[in-house]
């Protein structure tokens, strides 16, 4: 069983959130509805999971395929849906850019595996409804 503390130590809404091994994270409103910019946005803490996670995965698969990655950063971009409460992600696209001696038919795959398969933030965020998108870039070409 996973084990989160969170408690306010910033304004009405500043939280920090602690795991089992001492992690913390900020989190806090916008200021426009009361917060301080104490910290991340909790439906943005949701994509940075999103992209952690695939990471971790598209990271392993490339390295038992023996792929050598240099540097790895991904793009994420949310929109969620208008005009309603609860608002969900509803369109999410990232983009996956890698550097190295990478092949990108392999690096591609990774990448579908991780979103597709793998990824327990990525089917959370699907069977919500949201409608995730991605494009992967090696060697800051197109591969998808």
């Amino acid at each position: 069983m996973i084990k989160i503390e969170l408690e306010r130590v910033a304004g009405d809404y500043g939280f920090a959130a602690k795991d089992a091994y001492g992690h913390v994270v900020h989190t806090d409103s916008s200021p426009d509805s009361g917060g301080n910019n104490f910290g991340v946005r909790p439906m943005q803490l949701l994509l940075m999971g999103l992209g952690a996670c695939s990471g971790i995965d598209i990271v392993s698969i490339l390295k038992k395929q023996r792929q050598t990655i240099e540097a790895f950063t991904m793009k994420i971009e949310g929109e969620r849906e208008p005009n309603k409460e609860p608002s969900i992600w509803q369109d999410i696209t990232v983009v996956f850019e890698l550097t190295g001696d990478i092949d990108p038919d392999k690096a591609r795959k990774a990448c579908e595996l991780s979103m597709n398969k793998y990824c327990s933030v990525a089917e959370t965020l699907r069977r919500g409804g949201s409608n995730l998108k991605w494009e992967v870039r090696v060697n800051a070409k197109s591969a998808v």
